[in-house]
């Protein structure tokens, strides 16, 4: 078992130069181009001492994600289940990690920083043009910022759709959650939780007027 840091880097030749010096406190031209394209992120966060680490998918539109000045992100809130246990944790931790991702390129960039909720005007205003106001915005304040290799999405094949499993592995969300929660109640058709879901995406992207 590996349980120092000698331990581990016995196993691993050390970082190269480039590796290192790729990590920048800021985003650079490329970096904010990414955020601009990128239609989706996982975000982490680690809360309260005794609580376990989260990692949470967000998407939108490409950009969704804005780049108020290379130093700060904004992340606008999104309908959901209301567990808020990113926002929780953020209250407790500050420390936030983002992975964006591109469909189609096997880069991604990982963004580290520190977070606030913002819910005053100035910031939820910013997304009033092309969706209704979120009820609050995650401001980023960029500490690290660097590009990663393509070798995981290489591995994984994750783009290409001949590599893809059919929908069909699985049984519906809804079946699996009915499984797990024991209810008595039918679960809800697949076509009808996807009716439904963009139904409310649809009244998301209603800019507020």
């Amino acid at each position: 078992m590996i349980r120092t840091l000698d331990d581990l880097r016995a196993l691993y030749a050390a970082p190269g130069e480039r590796a290192l010096r790729k990590q920048l406190a800021q985003l650079d031209v490329h970096g904010r181009r990414f955020v601009t394209l990128s239609p989706f992120c996982v975000i982490a966060s680690a809360g309260a001492p005794d609580r376990l680490l989260d990692a949470s998918p967000r998407g939108g539109s490409p950009g969704f994600v804005k780049v108020a000045d290379p130093s700060t992100l904004l992340v606008p809130d999104s309908g959901g289940n209301n567990r808020l246990d990113t926002f929780e944790n953020l209250l407790a931790d500050a420390r936030i990690g983002l992975l964006f991702m591109i469909p189609g390129v096997d880069e991604t960039l990982r963004v580290n920083g520190i977070a606030r909720l913002r819910d005053e005007a100035a910031f939820v205003d910013v997304f009033a043009q092309e969706r209704q106001r979120p009820r609050l915005v995650i401001e980023v304040r960029i500490k690290e910022a660097y590009l990663h290799c393509p070798k995981a999405f290489m591995r994984s094949a994750l783009w290409q759709t001949e590599s893809w499993p059919p929908r069909t592995v699985l049984p519906s969300l809804n079946q699996m959650i009915h499984d797990q929660t024991r209810v008595t109640d039918a679960p809800e058709p697949l076509a009808d939780m996807v009716a439904r879901y963009r139904d409310q995406i649809a009244q998301e992207l209603k800019p507020t007027p």
